[in-house]
């Protein structure tokens, strides 16, 4: 069962369209949206904290920088049984459920003075997170009247810039003022914050009928195939692996690659510039993105590689360390949006399989980005970091220009 199934499962078969709202439905999707912005915040906040969470913990940089690693995990390897086992829950039931494992989670992860058990919460927290995404865009979409679904799921997704672009550096500056402790633990009060807006704003739904739980089930790794047999989503998929281990590989020890610069304490103004530059290039894509599909692709691939060059070749400069941040950031923004479209575009009938793919996918990277990242700054240092993104991006710019009949595209709906 893909997890997009998933999210479609439990409306009325009769007069569905009709019970929906004429407007959309503003606080209610800006809680949704908040949401998103505490699961993507929780995952990548330690990027910012890396060098205090490691000499609380008792542990090496590389170590601490597996709470991303293990946060995926928590996603990949729980998300789409933990959505079957709950697909018969009322939706807003579901969404509290989520939430409070959040708060429970970042509770632990701030006043936990053992790793283990910060690892066991960051496991937690990536368990929450999987039933979030499975939940989210399908929740936003019943919300919205039918022609206005897209819109809705885009202002439900707004959490991720805003946590990239905002969050972390804010929580990367609580973390120098005051602990990092205390930036988990704002989380946690968002997060109760959250619950009383959802129950106050948030419409119910019913969960997943005991029919249509068996036509899912049983259908859910057919689709999987089927998806995997359209010429396009093979090449998407695999470029989703490879872009994103890429980013998550220099993301994930950023702090730890500035300390090596001597510009450790400019870790929250050089996350806010990469988020920046992150806001400007979701803005550019959604501009470009029916026109110019593959052209937004090689360039922002080439723009995350010529970024890992200068953090590579010209560090010793600060000022171009900023101008490398910018790139990185104008390359990254939009890919989230472009990878889902084309896997969206690409899967044809079967597209809720391929997001479905693609999202395991992503976490996998997450996960293995964590992994690689400490591997590489224990045996050949930081500046391993940047040119491991370089050698990445080199298969993902064949790939992409290799596909350009299917999967990547100049036009949407066309070569």
């Amino acid at each position: 069962m893909s997890l997009t199934e998933l999210n479609r499962a439990g409306l009325p078969d009769g007069g569905a369209d009709a019970a929906r709202p004429r407007t959309l439905p503003l606080a209610a999707l800006l809680a949704l949206a908040t949401t998103v912005f505490i699961t993507s915040l929780t995952e990548t906040l330690p990027a910012g904290l890396l060098p205090a969470m490691s000499a609380d913990l008792g542990v090496g940089e590389s170590a601490a920088g597996q709470t991303v690693t293990v946060y995926a995990l928590g996603t990949v390897l729980t998300a789409i049984p933990l959505s079957a086992a709950t697909a018969r829950w009322r939706r807003r039931k579901l969404l509290l459920t989520t939430v409070l494992g959040f708060a429970l989670a970042n509770t632990v992860t701030a006043l936990s003075p053992y790793y283990p058990l910060t690892m066991v919460a960051r496991f937690a927290a990536g368990v929450a997170a999987g039933l979030a995404w499975a939940l989210l865009a399908g929740y936003a979409r019943r919300m919205a009247p039918a022609h206005l679904e897209g819109r809705a799921i885009a202002v439900a997704m707004a959490g991720i810039p805003v946590a990239l672009s905002l969050g972390v550096p804010a929580g990367t500056f609580v973390g120098k003022v005051v602990g990092w402790q205390v930036a988990f633990l704002v989380m946690t009060g968002l997060a109760v914050v959250l619950v009383g807006w959802i129950m106050a704003a948030v419409p119910d739904h019913p969960g997943q009928t005991a029919e249509k739980g068996a036509k899912g089930a049983k259908g859910g790794s057919s689709s999987m195939r089927a998806a995997l047999k359209a010429p396009g989503v093979p090449p998407v998929l695999l470029v989703t692996l490879v872009f994103v281990l890429a980013h998550t590989i220099l993301y994930t020890y950023i702090a730890t690659f500035l300390d090596g610069l001597g510009m450790g304490g400019r870790t929250d103004v050089v996350l806010l510039v990469f988020g920046g530059a992150s806001l400007l290039s979701i803005w550019v894509v959604g501009v470009l993105i029916n026109r110019r599909l593959r052209a937004l692709m090689v360039v922002g691939s080439l723009l995350v590689a010529v970024a890992g060059a200068m953090l590579a070749l010209l560090s010793g400069a600060p000022g171009l360390v900023y101008v490398a941040v910018v790139l990185w950031g104008l390359g990254w923004g939009g890919a989230p949006t472009l990878l889902q479209t084309a896997a969206g575009d690409a899967g044809g009938e079967q597209a809720d399989a391929a997001q479905a793919m693609l999202v395991t996918l992503w976490n996998v990277a997450m996960a293995g980005g964590g992994v690689a990242g400490g591997v590489l700054l224990d045996a050949l240092g930081t500046m391993a970091l940047p040119w491991s993104a370089v050698g990445l991006m080199v298969p993902v710019v064949v790939v992409v220009l290799g596909a350009r009949t299917h999967g990547f595209p100049a036009r949407r709906g066309g070569s």
